[in-house]
């Protein structure tokens, strides 16, 4: 880990004025900062976030209206009450630009008074917070958005998993029926979505577990399911509100943008889908690549392909204009949700808390330098670009050392694989619940000789007649592992050799 770090010029630790600045701010809400706020102390209020989280940006509350529509209220972080412009907290999380997620720790923007503490939306304390309250009609339509300084004191903090557990069983108490009547509305959010153009494009995520030592102990696979997508939805929502009411008031700040693809990647693209035997027409229309995306999905190469569109997008940045986001389909979009962990949105949430400007020219004081916005966009999409690399760099390398552990140990775990596609040299096989690819060399197959057929693209037995096509399910245990490719090799479980005594 700490090669990964230096690899990438992570801060390990915070100057001392940073952590003195932090160290004099208080843990409890004063009264005094109470003034002109809206107190929603006495709302059910809640936080969902993964089991692991210890920093909660955001909390939610959604009312079902007497008309049959929703007001939903996003409360988050007021991190920009504690972290003054020019100060020494504030150049520092610019610098860092943004927390970094790595499988053994996390490295901070703020330091840990403030990103796990006193900003961090626990339960039964009051907090400061930043609220957007959406009222939707029946039809999941905005109709109004408001924005304001507020204080809760969230009622309950849950998990993913508690969530997803309360979500698929009937309501029984307060919090059950506040969860069912919140993904009603985001299940509705959710498909306007997607009708509106979005692309599926989630991934499942493996978190790489790890011991006090750093010494992975198992892969788990985090599905993208109704509790996230409930969470999603609505910040997603909060987003576009903060977005097109910032440039409504043609306030300068850091919109969150996605270009539009060159067409020639997408027709390199279109190339690649059809060597899997798809039927696809012109990727450049929107719904033309709906259609493929949900076609794929639940497939054994649905991971190739998706993959291989993300490269053939251009990658999402922070930009001074609004640009618009071609992957979410919104005109107007930027980050306001994560203000403890991301700078793009406290330098948003600054913008939002400036009043709006006299009809007159506004001052020069009240207005941010539109220079500066530009250049906090382009240092904070490299420093977030940084982080990717290190995060998926070092889960790569806590997977390898996973599977490294598997060869060394008396009894290799069976991985269930799927073969996602046959070469003349062996089958490709991807591990879902570990979400990497690794080679199964046909020398490893010894019950028979193997042939390979290029025109269907499978492996057929001399003798047997046995087959190994894309799409089949098998089980491998690991065979190989070279860290310094960052390979894996596979051997396939039916075939693996009698173990002989020592």
């Amino acid at each position: 880990m700490l090669s990964i770090i230096r690899k990438y010029h992570l801060p390990t630790e915070f100057p001392r004025d940073v952590l003195e600045q932090a160290s004099r701010i208080s843990e409890q809400v004063n009264g005094w900062q109470l003034v002109g706020r809206e107190d929603l102390r006495d709302d059910f209020i809640v936080t969902i976030d993964p089991d692991d989280a210890r920093d909660f940006d955001d909390a939610i509350r959604v009312e079902k209206l007497p008309n049959g529509g929703w007001q939903l209220g996003v409360h988050i972080a007021d991190v920009a009450a504690y972290v003054e412009p020019g100060s020494a907290l504030d150049r520092e999380a610019r610098r860092r630009g943004n927390s970094v997620y790595l499988p053994d720790r996390v490295i901070p923007m703020l330091p840990e008074r403030l990103s796990n503490g006193v900003c961090s939306l626990n339960p039964g304390v009051d907090r400061l917070t930043h609220s957007v309250f959406i009222h939707f009609d029946k039809r999941g339509l905005v109709r109004s958005a408001r924005f304001a300084r507020s204080v809760i004191r969230s009622a309950h903090r849950l998990t993913y998993k508690e969530a997803y557990t309360i979500l698929t069983s009937p309501p029984r108490d307060q919090l059950g029926e506040q969860l069912h009547v919140a993904w009603e509305l985001a299940a509705l959010l959710r498909r306007k979505r997607f009708e509106h153009g979005a692309l599926d494009l989630d991934f499942p995520e493996v978190k790489v577990r790890v011991d006090k030592e750093g010494k992975p102990t198992g892969l788990e696979r985090v599905e993208n399911d109704e509790s996230h997508q409930l969470i999603e939805e609505f910040m997603l929502a909060a987003n576009e509100a903060v977005a097109r009411e910032l440039k409504k008031r043609a306030i300068p700040t850091v919109y969150r943008v996605h270009e539009n693809p060159d067409p020639e990647k997408l027709a390199e693209y279109r190339e690649f889908v059809l060597s899997f035997d798809y039927k696809v027409g012109d990727l450049t229309h929107r719904a033309e690549l709906q259609r493929l995306l949900a076609e794929v999905r639940g497939k054994p190469e649905e991971q190739a392909l998706k993959v291989g569109l993300l490269k053939s997008l251009k990658r999402a940045r922070y930009d001074p204009k609004p640009l618009g986001h071609y992957g979410l389909a919104k005109t107007n979009y930027l980050h306001f949700t994560s203000p403890i962990r991301r700078y793009a949105d406290l330098v948003v949430h600054r913008a939002l808390g400036r009043d709006r400007p006299p009809s007159g020219p506004a001052s020069a004081a009240s207005q941010p330098n539109m220079a500066e916005v530009t250049s906090i966009a382009e240092h904070i999409s490299r420093t977030e670009r940084n982080a990717a690399d290190a995060e998926i760099d070092a889960t790569q390398m806590k997977k390898l050392e996973f599977f490294q552990q598997q060869l060394a140990g008396r009894k290799p775990q069976i991985f269930s694989a799927t073969v996602v596609d046959v070469r003349n040299y062996g089958l490709l096989v991807e591990l879902p619940d570990a979400l990497i690819t690794g080679l199964v060399h046909v020398s490893s197959l010894t019950d028979d000789f193997y042939l390979f057929e290029p025109a269907r693209r499978q492996l057929i037995g001399r003798r047997s007649r046995k087959r190994f096509r894309i799409g089949d399910e098998v089980s491998v245990f690991v065979a190989r592992v070279d860290p310094f490719k960052r390979q894996v090799d596979f051997a396939i479980a039916s075939d693996r050799p009698p173990r002989r005594k020592r």
